[in-house]
C-alpha cells in the first residue's frame, strides 16, 4: 500500500489492490484532488482514520446520451413537481448529503474535512451542485467536479420522494448539451444503474479521462 507524503503524486492506478485501494496519506488540498480526478482516483475514508484513494476496477459510469428515464420520472418531470437549479446552494448540498442515512452505512464519509475541501472547490469553479427544489426549499440534490468533459459524481440526497432523481436527470440532461461524454459514479448502486449507469474496465476509463479532459 503506497503511503503518500507532501509530495504531489499518485502511483499508477494499476497498483490498487482487489478493492480499489490505491493509497493512504496526503491531504485534501485542491492541487492533489484534481489531480487525483484526472488520473481516475477519488478519496473515501471514515472519521477517525488516513485519507483513502481509491481507483476500482470495473468502474461505474454513465453515458448522458444513455440515460434511462421510466414513465414514471418522465411524468415528474412534466409535471414541474420540483425546479430545477445549479449551484445555487453547494453548501447546503454537501451538509444535507453528509447528512443522509444511507442502508448498512454508519456516520458519514464527508467529514467536516472533506466538506471544507470541496466547498473550496466550489469557489474555484470545479465543484458543483444540481437541485432540487420544491416551494422555495431544497429537497434533493447532488454534488460533484467537472472537468472538461467528464463529471465526477460524489453524493446526492432526497428530502422528498424522486427529488434527487429529478435533478441528476436534469443535470445530465444539461451536461449532454454541453457535450459531457461521461458521468462517473464510481461505484455501483441499484438506483444509478435503473437510470442507464453500467460498468466498465478501469483502463477504458483511464482512457475515457484521457481523451476527454486534456488540458483541464
Amino acid at each position: 500500500m503506497y503511503l503518500l507524503n507532501e509530495q504531489l503524486y499518485f502511483p499508477p492506478v494499476e497498483q490498487a489492490d482487489e478493492s480499489g485501494l490505491l493509497a493512504i496519506g496526503g491531504d485534501l488540498n485542491p492541487q492533489r484532488l484534481l489531480l487525483a480526478y484526472r488520473s481516475g482516483i477519488f478519496p473515501w475514508f471514515n472519521e477517525d482514520e488516513p485519507i483513502c484513494w481509491w481507483s476500482p476496477n470495473p468502474r461505474f459510469v454513465l453515458f448522458p446520451a444513455e440515460i434511462k428515464i421510466s414513465k414514471s420520472m418522465q411524468a415528474v418531470c412534466k409535471k414541474k413537481t420540483f425546479e430545477f437549479k445549479i449551484n445555487q446552494a453547494f453548501e447546503n448540498v454537501i451538509g444535507n448529503c453528509a447528512m443522509a442515512i444511507r442502508k448498512g452505512q454508519h456516520g458519514t464519509w464527508i467529514t467536516d474535512e472533506m466538506k471544507a475541501a470541496y466547498i473550496q472547490l466550489h469557489r474555484l469553479g470545479f465543484a458543483h451542485s444540481a437541485e432540487a427544489w420544491q416551494h422555495g426549499k431544497l429537497v434533493g440534490g447532488l454534488y460533484g467536479i467537472r472537468l472538461g468533459n467528464v463529471f465526477f459524481g460524489e453524493s446526492m440526497f432526497s428530502h422528498v420522494s424522486n427529488a434527487s432523481k429529478f435533478a441528476f436527470i436534469q443535470y445530465v440532461q444539461q451536461l449532454q448539451k454541453e457535450n459531457v461524454q461521461l458521468v462517473d459514479c464510481q461505484l455501483h448502486t441499484p438506483h444509478l444503474e435503473s437510470l442507464g449507469a453500467c460498468m466498465i474496465s478501469r483502463q477504458h476509463f483511464i482512457d475515457l479521462l484521457e481523451k476527454n479532459i486534456a488540458g483541464y
